[in-house]
């Protein structure tokens, strides 16, 4: 090996030390993700009010699961997996309000028409006694 050879080796290994020390440094560096975590729990809060334990359990309890995982990951220090689960928590728990909302209008529409139907049976019923 010649003289630039062993030189050039060397300012390539500075070059990866201090790219990987600015790396550990970003990575130690990030915040935890404290409004992610804050959406996600109100995002839960909502879906429990909206009956989402009684019509969506299962994407509930997605959502419950996911923000339990991120909340371990911010104690692991792994700020942006756990930003990324906040994130999913939020929305399957959205889903899960969207979906016990879609339930509850189909119950309220199902009742509405057996109570058409029981109207439109009254007045042929009524109907027909007049004549």
């Amino acid at each position: 090996m010649n003289a630039t050879s062993s030189t050039h080796h060397r300012a390539l290994r500075c070059t990866a030390a201090a790219v990987a020390s600015v790396l550990l440094l970003a990575c130690a560096s990030t915040p935890p993700p404290t409004a992610s975590l804050q959406l996600a729990q109100q995002a839960i809060a909502t879906a429990e009010q909206n009956e989402a334990g009684r019509y969506a359990p299962g994407e509930l309890a997605d959502a419950r699961n996911q923000l339990a995982s991120a909340e371990t990951a911010v104690t692991e220090n792994k700020m942006i997996t756990a930003k990324q689960l906040a994130e999913e928590s939020a929305a399957a728990a959205e889903f899960a309000s969207a979906k016990a909302a879609d339930a509850k209008a189909n119950a309220i529409n199902d009742e509405m028409k057996r109570s058409t139907a029981t109207l439109i049976q009254e007045m042929q019923r009524n109907a027909g006694a007049q004549q």
